[in-house]
């Protein structure tokens, strides 16, 4: 006598899934089992947790010879979500359950020893490639209920134990699949606004344009002087997110493991790695490729705070995300990409003791110190931020100053009407923002008046600027264009951006 069982899970690569065909085959010969197709790590070792969690839920399915295939078999499975599947699979093999709610509905899960299931990373990129491929619904962890049902017309059943998944699969316990996951929640950001920063005012127009247009920010100031107030506060100028933004986010969140069953990220993340953090935590990487910091930020706003203290292989290695807005993480086996198109802020000393060029207080750092201090930011890293910017310590006078500042609130209104005038621009090239704008986009929408060309032309040749500074000067150009009511960029718009490129005076 002999069975066969099919079960239809999930595997993830980067932000983006694949299917597993669980078949189980039970036949004559010795009772034994052998897993086949690819399984590494977790997956090898599901064969224990799977049999111990049979039989403590009082199952015996091990009387065969019985092969577990793990198709395709040329693509590496890892990870423990397969344990739930081939459970099931195994059950079917030995007809004690049948296969007609397998045919429409895939699974994923974790089983313990006890037989209860638990939550695994990546159930929503899973979920969304399911409905993709037409099926029914999908049967996961109770605790990944939240984030698999976000997705419209899937039927998602969240379950605690083997024995409800098999009750539910013979027809003998019903659930009900659950309700759509609402993209809403609190705004963790409600409690913090620029209005509470004392003075900067340089710094707040910096922030603004840094939000209207999605542009990348240095501040250098000396300690104390709000560099890290300001970066904290520019969340509360960006726009809300719109639901494109919150899935592909969610998504990359969901692989991570790190939604932790509070559904949907709603709020534009804000990252701040510690100076100390390695290429893997930073870029992403792991034998089975995991996002790093930088695409976590993805969609919002990564703080680099004390810049030159980063390793320096590790600031060479955002140069490519900066550019493209994607990482790409090749391992033997595979090839993972996960999106990262962030706001990067960065903030740093002007020199290793922190008070070059402050009138209160006395700089012990010889030129050379400061020179190398600054020469651990690479000059192609620089070209990538577009807007550079001193924070001098804030005066007495403005710090006991009691009028209230402008408030985020009326800061974002002026940002929303930008980004609003960027969109309509772009409908047709697939991005949003200024900073996002190719070669092609800047010789459509930033062309310059003979005013407005003489005085690059002055900036380029008394700054020695390269053609990637001269690119980020007309998107910042526009952006403040923009803020200006979205005409023609003016000379004085183009003046303000040659300011915000404080690094290339210095250097002169």
């Amino acid at each position: 006598m002999s069975g066969l069982g099919q079960v239809i899970s999930g595997a993830t690569v980067g932000v983006e899934a694949f299917a597993v065909h669980v078949e189980v085959y039970a036949g004559r010969g010795l009772p034994g089992l052998r897993m086949v197709g690819l399984p590494y790590g977790a997956v090898r070792e599901s064969q224990q947790r799977v049999l111990s969690a049979l039989s403590s839920s009082g199952f015996y399915c091990l009387r065969n010879n019985t092969v577990i295939n793990l198709a395709p078999a040329d693509r590496r499975k890892e990870g423990a979500a397969l344990d739930l599947p081939i459970a099931i699979g195994l059950m079917q093999a030995y007809d004690l359950i049948p296969r007609l709610r397998t045919r429409s509905h895939a699974m994923l899960g974790e089983l313990g020893l006890d037989g209860s299931v638990k939550p695994v990373p990546g159930a929503m990129v899973v979920a969304d490639y399911m409905k993709q491929q037409h099926f029914e619904g999908l049967l996961v962890a109770r605790e990944n209920v939240g984030e698999a049902a976000s997705v419209e017309g899937l039927e998602v059943r969240g379950f605690s134990h083997l024995t409800d998944v098999v009750s539910w699969l013979r027809g003998e316990k019903p659930i009900d699949a659950a309700p759509v996951t609402i993209a809403s929640g609190r705004l963790d950001n409600e409690d913090v606004d620029l209005a509470e920063v004392c003075g900067q005012e340089h710094g707040k127009r910096a922030l603004e344009i840094a939000a209207a247009g999605g542009h990348n920010l240095l501040m250098i100031g000396p300690p104390g002087s709000g560099k890290t107030m300001l970066a904290r506060r520019l969340q509360t100028l960006l726009p809300p997110m719109t639901t494109r933004e919150i899935i592909d986010t969610s998504k990359i969140y969901s692989v991570a493991g790190r939604l932790n069953g509070d559904g949907l990220i709603v709020q534009r993340p804000f990252c701040a790695p510690h100076h100390g953090a390695s290429d893997a935590g930073m870029v992403g990487g792991g034998i089975v490729p995991r996002p790093g910091q930088i695409s976590l930020a993805h969609n919002g706003v990564l703080f680099l705070d004390e810049l030159p203290e980063f390793r320096r292989d590790v600031l060479e290695m955002m140069r490519q995300p900066l550019e493209d807005g994607t990482v790409t993480i090749s391992r033997a086996a595979m090839t993972a990409q996960f999106p990262a198109r962030f706001i990067l802020v960065a903030a740093m000393n002007p020199c290793p003791c922190g008070f070059y060029a402050d009138m209160q207080h006395e700089c012990t750092c010889s030129p050379i110190t400061i020179q190398r201090y600054r020469s651990r930011i690479s000059g192609p890293l620089l070209d990538r931020i577009d807007i550079h910017i001193e924070v001098p310590a804030v005066k007495y006078k403005e710090l006991t100053d009691r009028s209230a500042g402008e408030p985020s609130s009326a800061i974002r209104e002026r940002v929303n009407r930008a980004r609003g005038l960027q969109l309509e621009r772009f409908k047709q090239a697939g991005f949003f923002a200024n900073a996002q704008m190719g070669a092609r986009e800047l010789r459509d929408h930033c062309q310059v008046e003979s005013a407005g060309e003489r005085l690059m032309e002055i900036a380029i040749n008394r700054l020695g600027l390269s053609a990637r500074a001269y690119t980020r000067i007309l998107k910042v150009a526009r952006t403040i264009a923009d803020l200006d009511g979205g005409g023609p960029i003016q000379a004085f718009h183009l003046s303000e951006a040659i300011q915000y490129r404080s690094l290339d005076r210095i250097a002169l």
